[in-house]
């Protein structure tokens, strides 16, 4: 590959009347951090993660100038402890990339070697992208369903937050996989699009959280891929059936569980924490194969909007106001 030095990257500055700036600038590669890894970014995509660690948010980021961009697909530049020969093209998801490491919204990044995987067979690294941390995501709550004994057949799996990232690809996945979706969402518009996802029916979130006050709701879901949290999971939970499993991967409802002991001790619900950040690299490798051969969505073109470098801001404020359906990847130049 050519040798670069400088490159281009979206950086945020922080200003000393506490206000953050994005800009798209030329950086070096000597202000990237140590790694073993140099990859030349060509994709990544769009998360909630992103929106908070560009507009500030300390739970997310606290350094500044800083690169979001908690995924990336590329290519080896070069890699001192020899883990990836030059030019293999890898992807990389989680770990502190995009947090208070420079991430995939610049031309290059440079990492611990452990954090980047091969890109497996199956996909392009444009379709790693569309699917990216919100597709691990999904597919690890996919995962964790299976292994709790929910299985296609069984009933319905309710998925809320149907049209963000996480929660169109769970949707895909599952339809996939010959599970009934029950799709939640705010967006009526949106029905269609859920339904060529692979949802069964599609139902207003409301209808979720109807009745929530009670301590224990009828009985109706054999499993559930929540990504909203607060009412919505705790009435979700409420309604699940005996022996059920429900997973929990999101906050953008509130961080707050307002629930009681009742589901678990009376139905032996289980309640599975979601982590994609710290997922060891041997489950990441499965999953990962999984989402590149039989859970691969069948309709993820679809679920994918594109933009340049240069249309990352419109969509970061569209993002926080939860106007984005499905994924958002980001061409870098």
């Amino acid at each position: 590959m050519e040798k670069v030095t400088q490159f281009t990257a979206l950086v945020v500055e922080k200003t000393a009347g506490q206000q953050f700036l994005r800009e798209i600038r030329e950086r070096s590669l000597e202000d990237l951090p140590p790694g073993e890894l140099v990859v030349r970014v060509h994709y990544s995509s769009l998360n909630y993660k992103d929106a908070l660690s560009a507009t500030g948010h300390p739970g997310v980021t606290r350094q500044f100038p800083h690169t979001p961009g908690i995924d990336a697909a590329g290519e080896v530049v070069s890699c001192a402890d020899g883990s990836f020969a030059p030019g293999k093209k890898v992807i990389v998801t989680g770990y502190d990339l995009g947090m208070e490491t420079d991430g995939g919204f610049g031309q290059y990044i440079r990492i611990p070697s452990a954090w980047a995987l091969c890109l497996p067979e199956g996909l392009t690294l444009r379709e790693s992208m569309a699917l990216g941390t919100a597709g691990l995501t999904a597919a690890l709550s996919v995962l964790q369903l299976e292994r709790a004994g929910v299985r296609p057949g069984v009933g319905d799996i309710l998925v809320t937050g149907a049209t963000g990232g996480v929660g169109s690809i769970a949707a895909a996945i599952l339809a996939r996989a010959g599970y009934r979706v029950v799709a939640a969402t705010g967006k009526s518009a949106d029905e269609g699009f859920l339904r060529t996802l692979g949802a069964a029916e599609v139902i207003p979130r409301d209808q979720v959280t109807a009745g929530a006050d009670r301590p224990m709701l009828k009985e109706r879901w054999a499993g559930v891929v929540d990504v909203v949290g607060g009412e919505t999971l705790a009435a979700a939970i409420k309604a699940t059936r005996y022996g059920g499993a429900v997973t929990c991967c999101g906050l953008v409802g509130s961080a707050d569980l307002p629930l009681n002991v009742y589901p678990f001790i009376l139905r032996g619900v289980s309640l599975i924490g979601i982590d994609s950040v710290q997922c060891p690299a041997a489950t990441r490798r499965t999953v990962w194969a999984k989402l590149a051969g039989e859970w691969k969505p069948e309709h993820l073109a679809e679920m994918v909007s594109e933009v340049p470098l240069e249309g990352v801001e419109e969509k970061i404020q569209a993002i926080l106001k939860g106007g984005i359906r499905g994924r958002v990847v980001v061409k870098l130049p």
